[in-house]
């Protein structure tokens, strides 16, 4: 196993009597997009400043590619590429004078920064744009952009926080497919936050779960999903009523049952649980099946109830 390249052991940062990361021991592999997933306010942006060096922890100790983020901050951050909440674009500026800056910030050669402006920019398909002053773009387009800047530098480790947050749901798959492409070809590890479960489990090969401040699950979606020792049986079809429902639910294979007229979705507790004594029961009491769906939970569902079991 190669050793992690983001590292923190009981790392905590208190903002008075706000716990804003409480206890943090995490470790994130080379080479990965990982998931940092949590509702607002959970911790997720102070996590990524503390790993920058922008902010000091309260206690315990982090480090990022071997730097520690008390002592060696500028490294850190010299080694990273960084979008936070803010795209921190010249939009008066067109898109390759933006990234030219950034170069010449970065001390990058005037040929390496005419070559990479053209990579970037084509694989984020705005290369035609060039030329364009950013202010009349898109905000997918913006941040398309303020990806390209942050890779710009050939980082080691690239910070996101919430990258899709206000795009809709179009610019944000599009961004997405963009980026699990660039993470691909730039071979980074990526730290990702973000609360959209279903952009995690597209991306991410490895994901955490934060809750006020603390870590309550790690590891990769099939895993987590896993955990939750359950599996989604549905049954589509015509004549589903409550009486037939309550009957399911006395079935001791049965843990809850959400239905409609036309649709009956089932958790099991056990993953080996048969479908046949449940369609038999929907069969003799009236009802007509036409399709049976089966599935473990997806993440959503695992976050969802890990959201209401941990206590922070």
């Amino acid at each position: 196993m190669p050793d992690p390249i983001i590292r923190t052991e009981h790392l905590s940062r208190y903002f008075g009597a706000v716990k804003a990361v409480n206890d943090l021991t995490l470790e994130v592999p080379p080479g990965i997009i990982f998931g940092f997933l949590g509702p607002n306010g959970a911790g997720k942006t102070t996590t990524i400043n503390l790993l920058l060096g922008l902010i000091k922890p309260t206690q315990g100790h982090a480090s990022v590619l071997g730097f520690d983020v008390v002592r060696q901050a500028n490294e850190i951050r010299s080694h990273c590429g960084v979008l936070l909440e803010f795209s921190g674009l010249y939009e008066r500026m067109s898109a390759e004078d933006n990234l030219d800056l950034y170069g010449r910030i970065n001390n990058v050669s005037a040929a390496e920064r005419r070559t990479r402006t053209q990579q970037l920019l084509e694989h984020l398909n705005l290369w035609e744009r060039r030329k364009d002053r950013v202010l009349a773009w898109s905000r997918g387009m913006k941040q398309k952009l303020a990806i390209a800047r942050a890779l710009f530098h050939h980082p080691q480790v690239i910070f996101l926080d919430e990258p899709t947050a206000g795009l809709d749901p179009v610019s944000a798959a599009e961004l997405q497919k963009d980026l699990a492409k660039l993470a691909a070809y730039e071979g980074a590890t990526v730290f990702l936050n973000t609360h959209n479960l279903m952009e995690a489990e597209n991306l991410c090969a490895h994901v955490g779960i934060i809750k006020a401040g603390r870590l309550i699950a790690v590891g990769n979606p099939e895993d987590l999903r896993n955990r939750n020792m359950s599996t989604k049986v549905e049954i589509v079809g015509r004549g589903f009523t409550k009486s037939m429902v309550d009957l399911m639910c006395k079935l001791p294979e049965v843990a809850k049952v959400d239905f409609d007229p036309n649709r009956i979705e089932i958790e099991l507790r056990e993953e080996e649980s048969r479908n046949a004594p449940l369609v038999s029961l929907v069969v003799q009491n009236g009802g007509e099946v036409e399709d049976i769906k089966r599935g473990k939970s997806s993440l959503e569902e695992v976050f969802l109830t890990l959201m209401k079991e941990e206590r922070p």
